[in-house]
């Protein structure tokens, strides 16, 4: 199988469901990202070589009814009133194409959609830069670790895609998603 096995494209979504049961509230989240008809398989955090990413709209014209997907995950849940879940994907790509890149999951309490998309993003920016020589000092600003990996030439982008919520207010299970989607066709 082996090249068989490595997706050509991928694209990411998110979601949020709420509802009495933690399952359904998971439920509900995985249809408000469009992949609840899907059958997911959790990998790890690789973005494949010579993979293109796709928006969400695009992506899920490749997806079936019952068909297992692979996928990159990040979910966090609440019960609790007001409590603010966040869940979020960051990206880091190559510059050469033919490099493999990194994704990161993130779940985490008491964080705005911008301050865990860009943990999650960072992340996902740090493996690929040890993985490709890129020097930075890890205690500097994300921002000024952005401006390092541009200058090296090694980092053509990252990005981030997070859905945070509010923990509804009657204690209703909140459940947050955010994926990347792998697709092999």
């Amino acid at each position: 199988m082996g090249k068989d096995m490595v997706p050509k494209r991928i694209f990411l979504t998110k979601g949020v469901g709420k509802h009495k049961e933690r399952l359904t509230s998971f439920e509900l989240a995985l249809r408000d990202a469009g992949i609840a008809a899907q059958n997911l398989v959790r990998v790890s955090s690789i973005f494949p070589p010579n993979c293109k990413l796709i928006n969400r709209a695009q992506g899920l014209k490749y997806l079936n009814p019952g068909e297992v997907v692979f996928a990159v995950v990040a979910e966090n849940s609440t019960r609790e009133p007001h409590r603010l879940v966040a869940s979020s994907i960051g990206l880091a790509r190559p510059a050469d194409s033919k490099t493999y890149g990194y994704l990161s999951e993130h779940h985490s309490f008491g964080e705005t959609d911008q301050v865990a998309g860009d943990y999650a993003e960072e992340l996902a920016a740090e493996m690929l830069a040890t993985t490709l020589d890129v020097e930075f000092d890890p205690d500097k600003s994300w921002d000024e670790k952005k401006e390092v990996y541009r200058l090296s030439n090694k980092i053509v982008s990252t990005t981030n895609i997070t859905q945070s919520a509010v923990g509804d207010k009657k204690g209703l299970w909140t459940t947050t998603i955010a994926a990347a989607i792998l697709i092999f066709e």
